[in-house]
């Protein structure tokens, strides 16, 4: 089945008086950088904190009477969870919802709140693609209705009304419309609506490198599984792309971007300091992109859809620590010292710069050894400070390592 703008058209009434028609914001701090007319898409402000109600709620707003009368079954990392919740509480459905571990127990709690009495929350398996397996499983055996949480026309088509709402909101089409992919709703929905309607308006897809399964399927000519799948960005961290959300991009080709985890989190950061936006990884995708040259183009209007605020604050350490090393301002480094007393006063003195700080050391005093080894974790003043420390130590007598990101010992301090 392939999924039509009027489809999407047919979403957009069936949600009226639903879903929220969340705010479309000037995006001062891209404008100012890019050259370009940025506006945010705030997603992050619908009813359940993403877009993912639009979808849950047109599939299920659509059930005939046999169907409503089964269970209703999903998978998801956390916000499809929620809009489905939300959706069975409107409609009087029940629901099991199952769930990966790594969903933050914010999402969790959501998930019980919006759904109430009408929701079965079942935790299991290390990733979506587990608790997806979890979810058929259970559909298959008792006959309840599946809920996909991206691959299915219905919830394509949902999704694809928040393309509608910007253009009404806007008063005219955007030059450029950039999306966060996951299983690839979302930019399916879009795309489609826009290539019928809007056929001039690019469409830049957004992944987080490292769970880019949509650029692997157009690599290969079909969905396939991602060897590793990094899931730091866990609303995106999808294995295999879906059979019609590629379909949809495989008829109306998009231009598709990746994002470092890094940058990521230097966006998210920036979101909240300066904008006040609280975006969780994935949401924060499409912002991010618009730090690479060529996705907002100088005169342009282009708009990031900011696509889910669901973030649990105890990740911000995380968050921060990533930005930090992705700025270049956060090092860490394996330092030989002298077993010898005034050893490290002399580091202090003759090696760290004016506004260099140390963050972290690690170090156990050995008495049969004349050297011992210190971790040490510099926060530096700004990056280009980082050559001159280099050279500092280089002509030291001491002997340190810089750890680089790429090293396995890294994993273990971010």
């Amino acid at each position: 089945m392939g999924v039509e703008a009027a489809a999407v058209d047919a979403a957009y009434e069936r949600l009226s008086g639903v879903v929220a028609r969340t705010p479309l914001q000037p995006h001062q701090r891209a404008s100012t950088r890019t050259g370009a007319e940025v506006w945010l898409k705030r997603e992050d402000l619908q009813l359940v904190r993403s877009y993912k109600l639009r979808g849950a709620y047109n599939l299920l707003a659509q059930l005939d009477e046999e169907q409503r009368d089964r269970m209703v079954v999903c998978a998801s990392a956390g916000n499809h969870a929620q809009g489905v919740a939300f959706a069975c509480r409107e409609l009087d459905l029940r629901a099991k919802i199952f769930i990966p571990r790594t969903t933050p127990r914010q999402k969790r709690a959501r998930i019980a709140l919006l759904g109430g009495d009408r929701v079965e929350i079942i935790v299991g398996g290390d990733t979506y693609d587990a608790a997806f397996a979890a979810a058929c499983e259970q559909a298959e055996r008792s006959g309840a209705v599946m809920v996909p949480a991206f691959d299915h026309p219905d919830i394509i088509a949902g999704q694809g009304t928040v393309a509608r709402e910007i253009v009404e909101q806007l008063g005219r089409a955007p030059d450029a419309v950039v999306v966060p992919i996951g299983g690839g709703g979302l930019v399916a929905g879009i795309t489609a609506w826009f290539a019928k309607h809007h056929p001039a308006t690019r469409v830049i897809g957004v992944e987080p490198a490292g769970a880019a399964s949509m650029a692997a399927a157009v690599a290969a000519g079909g969905p396939i599984e991602l060897a590793e799948l990094d899931g730091f960005v866990d609303g995106a961290a999808v294995r295999k792309a879906g059979t019609h959300t590629y379909g949809v991009l495989e008829e109306h080709p998009v231009e598709l971007r990746e994002v470092d985890p890094g940058v990521l989190c230097e966006e998210m950061l920036d979101l909240f300091d300066v904008d006040g936006v609280i975006a969780e990884p994935a949401g924060a995708l499409a912002p991010a992109a618009l730090r690479a040259e060529g996705v907002a183009r100088q005169g342009e209007t282009v708009i990031a859809v900011v696509s889910g605020g669901n973030h649990d604050v105890s990740r911000y350490a995380e968050v921060m620590e990533r930005a930090l090393v992705s700025r270049g301002v956060k090092h860490y480094f394996l330092v030989e010292f002298p077993q010898e007393p005034g050893a490290l006063r002399r580091f202090l003195d003759q090696i760290l710069g004016p506004d260099d700080d140390i963050a972290l050391f690690e170090y156990v005093k050995r008495t049969n050894r004349e050297f011992g080894p210190a971790l040490v974790g510099l926060e530096l003043g700004a990056p280009e400070d980082l050559a001159p420390l280099l050279a500092r130590l280089e002509a030291s007598p001491l002997t340190a390592r810089k750890l680089s990101p790429d090293d396995p010992m890294f994993r273990f301090l971010v």
